[in-house]
């Protein structure tokens, strides 16, 4: 076993403050804004809202320490991380990539309905205020799909290029402030809608969901706990972006004498602080304009991209005007999310490259590195914009000629496709033999000197627990839970 402890020279952090920014910006992205409202929603309201913190404190809090503290030991990537310490789980590095990868090819294409949706309500201020129309219109023109996807891809690109401190920490260190400007005010609007206190007894009040109301509205029956736990779990994972190669990129570039798990536990807590504002700010407000519009809850689209571009759109085009002033702040506070996530993960994916050439003995590339990443993406990412949600007549289930009788869930279209790929099986699966490598083969006390550097090491017992006995667990049942969901299985 290796554990020798690898000089970086890929680039660093400036700050603490930045590394935290950056960590936080790749956590909150779409994950928050978009998922995590959305699977609320659909998992009962404050049910999930309890299993989700649980999770967050005893899963998600020891997974982001782990993987910090496993960037930061070796000084790199994912890949050459786990090679570097343990001969048996050097591949699982190789799945930390995958699941990256697999991530970025549908939610590069959604930062570009992002973009999409800022022009068109900014022309809607001078003009005609659109409305929820405008999402069909988008998705059933591949072409326009395929240019904004692009010119997302082109954002990004440029800030990776231009390295970690004067690329990533640079965009993060405007862009996480201003997000949470633009959060507070659109929060503030939506309270202040007609009907808003339902959106919010939805999320808050035990069985409220589930519930008939005043309004005589009421919503599906709340899946079962371990279901629940599976969503709120892959949610986990997606949302504080683990088990997707970011975190331990981001801790192979973090100075030594930072408290990690002072910063795993700010991230942690900044993460789920802002999915919870993130909800008060969209549910309440597409449960009020629904109201409005003479609809019951079950009638309110409240999941899938359609929360984010069909429902809310809908809600700043009934505003009149002013709706297009709330509209471009909101969906730029999106793509702020998005940008700020997916630039983690390619840096994630582009840091494989860069390890490889210098184990090579070559000088890396930054530029090639980033570019190679993203042409590889695009090739993926364009298949997911062309399928415009399975509108297109190339979803999976046609593309591998599986027959109408096949279609499901995780193949009515290559979002959900590679979202099974990722979120479903790749990171859970990933951070489960994560922790089993720390807990169980090489103990945590391998990691006792790289935590309790830079702090007193007062979390080592609780962290120490959670690694081997809970995060394994939990996790395995994660995996499980929501391969059958996927598939249909029936296993729960």
């Amino acid at each position: 076993m290796d554990q020798q402890v690898h000089t970086n020279d890929r680039g660093s952090f400036g700050s603490n403050i930045g590394f935290l920014l950056s960590a936080i910006g790749s956590a909150v992205g779409l994950g928050n804004i978009w998922g995590f409202p959305y699977k609320m929603g659909k998992c009962g309201g404050f049910t999930f809202l309890l299993i989700y913190l649980c999770l967050a404190v005893f899963v998600g809090f020891a997974i982001m320490m782990g993987e910090l503290a496993l960037g930061r030991k070796t000084g790199l990537g994912p890949v050459n991380a786990y090679k570097a310490i343990s001969k048996k789980f050097k591949w699982v590095g190789w799945l930390a990539v995958a699941g990256g990868f697999f991530v970025l090819t549908f939610y590069m294409v959604l930062g570009g309905y992002c973009i999409y949706y800022v022009v068109i309500n900014l022309i809607g201020i001078f003009g005609n205020m659109p409305d929820s129309s405008s999402f069909g219109a988008m998705i059933t023109n591949p072409g326009l799909s395929i240019g904004v996807t692009a010119v997302f891809f082109l954002i990004c690109w440029a800030i990776n290029r231009g390295g970690v401190a004067g690329g990533i920490e640079k965009f993060n260190n405007i862009g996480m402030p201003a997000l949470f400007v633009m959060l507070i005010i659109v929060i503030i609007r939506a309270l202040t809608m007609p009907h808003a206190a339902e959106g919010l007894k939805f999320m808050f009040v035990p069985g409220y969901a589930t519930k008939m109301t005043e309004f005589g509205q009421f919503v599906e029956s709340t899946p079962g706990v371990l279901s629940i736990l599976a969503t709120a779990g892959g949610q986990m994972f997606f949302s504080l972006s683990l088990g997707m190669s970011a975190m331990i990129t981001y801790g192979s570039y973090l100075d030594k004498k930072a408290n990690l798990p002072k910063n795993s536990g700010i991230i942690v807590f900044a993460d789920t602080f802002i999915a919870m504002l993130a909800g008060i700010a969209v549910i309440p407000a597409a449960v009020a304009n629904g109201i409005a519009q003479g609809l019951t809850v079950d009638q309110i689209k409240l999941n899938g991209p359609g929360l984010l571009f069909s429902t809310l759109q809908d809600v700043f085009h009934n505003m009149g005007a002013i709706g297009g002033i709330f509209g471009v702040i909101f969906y730029v506070l999106v793509l702020i999310a998005a940008i700020s996530s997916a630039i983690s993960v390619i840096e994630g994916v582009a840091v494989t490259f860069i390890d490889h050439a210098s184990a090579k003995g070559k000088e890396p590339s930054r530029t090639r590195a980033v570019t190679l990443t993203c042409v590889i993406l695009a090739a993926f990412s364009i298949l997911v914009a062309a399928d415009g949600l399975g509108s297109n007549g190339i979803a999976p289930w046609q593309f591998f000629k599986l027959g109408e009788e096949a279609i499901a869930n995780w193949n009515d279209c290559w979002l959900d496709f590679f979202d099974l790929v990722a979120e479903g099986i790749l990171m859970p699966l990933g951070a489960m033999l994560m922790a089993c490598m720390m807990g169980w083969e090489l103990k945590p006390k391998f990691m006792e000197d790289e935590i309790k550097q830079g702090s007193n090491g007062g979390a080592m017992g609780f962290w120490g627990f959670c690694i081997k006995f809970i995060c394994p667990v939990v996790m395995f049942f994660i995996v499980l839970v929501q391969v059958s969901d996927f598939f249909g299985l029936g296993w729960f």
